[in-house]
């Protein structure tokens, strides 16, 4: 069929290969730095962490949280995708408690962070049982967050 590749053969390809590996992660990691950029280029973004519930167990990712009118849009800083990961409407959010960062969240945080638990009212208005997330952010996105989560833009009619 064909001679076996001899090394003066297959160095070549070897090259070649590691060029176009070596131009994919340079476009990935340009394809990010972009994305991040046109984030918060509009205003209204912050820097937080996320992660669901209590699970203690569960890692805490870093993105960019974007302020709209009806919701927060949260998206993952090391991500290709699009579209935001999560999703916290403005409506029935409530703040159910601040803390500061455990021994066990220092692993992944910093000590300058605020982490508070963000829960959903019940359709009867009674408080959560359970936060639906927790964020982890300076004490100046708090202040921003908290102003953004008890305002509302003018003419917005809040339907109940």
């Amino acid at each position: 069929m064909g001679e076996p590749l001899s090394s003066t053969t297959w160095v070549p390809v070897a090259e070649w290969l590691l060029c176009a590996l070596l131009v994919l992660v340079l476009l990935a990691l340009v394809t990010v730095i972009v994305r991040r950029f046109a984030l918060e280029r509009g205003g209204g973004a912050v820097e937080c962490y996320l992660r669901s519930g209590t699970a203690r167990r569960r890692a805490w990712r870093i993105g960019c949280a974007r302020y709209g009118t009806e919701e927060l849009r949260w998206y993952r800083i090391f991500s290709l995708w699009p579209r935001p990961t999560a999703e916290l409407s403005r409506r029935g959010l409530v703040v159910m408690g601040r803390r500061a960062p455990t021994a066990e969240d220092l692993r992944e945080l910093t000590a300058d962070l605020v982490v508070i638990q963000v829960g959903r009212l019940s359709s009867s208005g009674a408080d959560p049982e359970r936060p639906e997330y927790e964020l982890a952010m300076t004490e100046g996105a708090l202040t921003g967050f908290l102003s953004w989560l008890e305002s509302m833009p003018p003419g917005t009619i809040w339907q109940s």
